[in-house]
Parts: C-alpha cells; structure tokens; sequence
C-alpha cells in the first residue's frame, strides 16, 4: 500500500501511520493512563488516532467511556479473525480518538491462538488488511501487564515501544526483561521495532526515592527517557472512574498538563526521520 499524505488543518502532513505499543510486564504502573491520556492529547493535536485496548481487564475502554454492555465486537474478535478491525471500531467522545475496546473473552484468546498459525502476526494482519493503516496518524495498543502472546502481537505491529515505568525499587529489574524482548522481537519477528522512550510515571517530588529511581534509569538509558516526568496526582487517579481521561476531568491538574507535555514530546520523537 502506498503511502497516504493527508494536509491536516494545523498544518502537518501524514506521511504514514505510526504505531506504538505501550507495554510494561509490571501492573500498577500508569500504563493504561498513559494509553488513555496520551491518545487524548495526541487527538487534540487534531491528529486521528486509533487506540486499540489489547488488556483482557478493559480498564482503557472503561477510562474512555465505553460502558461493557456496548463492546459486541471487540479486539478479542480482531485477534482470532472473527471480525475486521474496522467494525470493531467505535468513536469516542473525544474528537479525532477512536477505540477498539476489549473484554474478558481476550482472556481466552491466548489458547486460541496457540493453535493458530502465524500467530504472533495476528493483531498485524488486521490491521493491513483494512483501511487502518493509512485513515490513522497514530495507532496507540494498550498491552496487558505480562510479557504474554497478545503483548507479542502488539509488538509485532509496532513500529516502537513506549514504556511507562513506575519510579520505584524494582523499576529497573523489570526494565532490562522488557528491553531483552524487544531485542528477541526485534531478532525474530520485526527487525525495525525500536524503543521510542521511557516514561517515568507516579513521580513523587517529596520522596527521595522517586529522584534516585529517576537519575538511575537516565543514567542506565540516556535520551531515550523522556524529558517529561508524570507525577502522582490524585486528579488523574479520579477520572478513570468518570468514564474520562484526566485531560478531559481537570484539564489544568498537573497530570493532565504532564501528558500534554509528553504528548509533545512523543510527537516530535515519532515524527523525525527514521534511521535506516
């Protein structure tokens, strides 16, 4: 497929859809809301992005508004080849971000596609086969909190990784398995997949820890930490359970301001020229 060059009213122009995995094996470390708020502020950028939820648990799809009784076709469906990604996808609320939502029945996909062939490549050939690539600026996959087959899918797809990471004790242990799959993904199935950055997330000003965490990880992996930092903050913990992103909840809270730093960030990484 030929590459689509859209004018877009701010001015940029697409040359190509980009997709991003966001992954961490580890839970509990903002990876859903950095998927939730990071698709948000890129769609403000007037950018159409596509979100896909590819956690059984569905917290994204939650986050967003999508209630469980309204996701009939879902990327569970996408993945085993029972429906084309564009059916299972739906607007949200926000202007220029659309979903593929997720449910439980995802759970299940893992033994299903065990027995399939090619099935590290499902999530990919969806979306080739279809408009996706090309309709998108970006393609944001929200992965499970595992190192699992539907993670492997993802990162199949993907062009990069972002991967938030908790400013914790155990932050960089978790780290180096993660970055050793990439390198076994990169090796045996996508040679172009790279790490486009780490996001330190749940920050923490008045805990020591979260500084030492910091300075180690940017020693440990230089520029391909972001710049931008997200602190802990109630407000983004809140809006989860509104149906919203925290950008949308409280605009002027400092997580919502730190995702749309990040966002920034992420586009000016994302939209420089790739080295070949």
């Amino acid at each position: 497929m030929g590459k689509k060059t859209t004018n877009h009213q701010n001015g940029h122009k697409r040359t190509e859809t980009r997709i991003s995995s966001i992954a961490n094996q580890k839970g509990g470390v903002g990876k859903t809301t950095t998927a939730i708020n990071l698709a948000t502020a890129i769609a403000a950028t007037r950018r159409a992005v596509l979100l896909i939820d590819l956690d059984p648990q569905g917290n994204a799809s939650t986050g967003l508004g999508v209630d469980r009784d309204d996701r009939d076709q879902s990327s569970y469906e996408v993945l085993i080849g029972r429906t084309r990604l564009e059916e299972a996808t739906i607007a949200t609320l926000i202007p220029n971000l659309s979903l593929v939502p997720s449910k439980i029945d995802l759970t299940g996909a893992e033994l299903e596609l065990v027995s399939l062939d090619n099935r590290t490549h499902k999530l990919k050939e969806a979306l080739h086969a279809g408009p996706a690539i090309g309709k998108y600026d970006y393609i944001l996959i929200d992965c499970p909190p595992s190192l699992s087959l539907l993670t492997l899918n993802a990162l199949v797809a993907s062009d990069s990784v972002l991967v938030p990471l908790q400013c914790e004790f155990f932050a960089l242990e978790g780290l180096s398995q993660l970055i050793r799959t990439v390198e076994r993904v990169r090796a045996n199935f996508n040679p172009t997949l790279e790490i486009q950055g780490i996001v330190l997330t749940m920050f923490d000003r008045r805990n020591n820890l979260s500084g030492q965490v910091a300075r180690d990880v940017r020693n440990y992996l230089g520029k391909k930490v972001f710049d931008t930092v997200i602190p802990r903050n109630v407000r983004v913990s809140e809006a989860p359970s509104h149906g919203k992103p925290a950008l949308i909840y409280d605009y002027e809270c400092p997580g919502s301001q730190a995702y749309i730093r990040l966002a920034s960030e992420f586009l000016r990484r994302g939209e420089q020229p790739r080295a070949h």
